[in-house]
């Protein structure tokens, strides 16, 4: 999109300021809620109007989408996040992360592989084609990997569809893989034919060559 390359900030801080320890913890204890997945989360995040997620720092947008999802949820209405106040009595969390519960909870994390009852359609060396789709619902194929061409790598296992669980239409897990392509797929003319770019995606985003 014309942004230039990355620039990794030396020797870069866990926390470039204090507010940025709370929006982490805020985002963890109010994801203990049980209210929402990290699919929804993401979905949020990545809804946010270019702009403004373009212009926002990382916790910035973890914070902006946070609003979102306890506004959705009922926890709070907007005039209460805008006031900092609670006026209303609000949805009640299934579950309140105290201290003692966190090192626990994220020594666990969120393991999303799940048993599926099919055979993998694809095996390690198959050519194969993603998909040339644009959905406005949530998913986790990059667009600028739609439509190309590449090899499966690797077999990564069975995992829950993001796309579905994003919006409460179940865990519908699949077959993940990596799909390896080449720079010219990506890039076309003019780019390094040395490089290539490693996508992890699942079985519905590929089709047989």
């Amino acid at each position: 999109m014309g942004f230039g390359p990355v620039a990794p900030e030396k020797d870069e801080p866990v926390f470039h300021a204090d507010w940025e320890k709370r929006a982490l913890g805020l985002t963890l204890s109010c994801g203990a809620f049980g209210a929402w997945n990290i699919d929804e989360s993401r979905h949020v995040r990545e809804s946010i109007p270019p702009a403004d997620y373009l212009s926002a720092s990382y916790y910035e947008i973890w914070i902006r989408a946070l609003d979102t999802l306890l506004e959705r949820h009922g926890f709070a209405t907007r005039d209460e996040l805008r006031s900092g106040k609670s006026l209303t009595q609000g949805a009640v969390p299934m579950c309140i992360l105290k201290a003692e519960m966190v090192a626990g909870m994220l020594a666990r994390g969120g393991p999303c592989d799940r048993p599926v009852h099919v055979e993998p359609q694809f095996a390690a060396g198959d050519r194969v084609k993603t998909r040339n789709s644009h959905p406005e619902s949530h998913t986790r194929l990059p667009r600028y990997a739609r439509g190309k061409l590449g090899r499966i790598e690797a077999v990564q296992g069975s995992f829950v569809f993001p796309d579905d669980n994003a919006h409460g239409n179940g865990e519908n897990p699949q077959w993940v893989y990596t799909v390896v392509f080449d720079a010219a797929e990506i890039w076309g003319d003019g780019c390094d034919p040395t490089l290539t770019v490693s996508v992890d995606a699942w079985e519905s985003y590929l089709e047989h060559l």
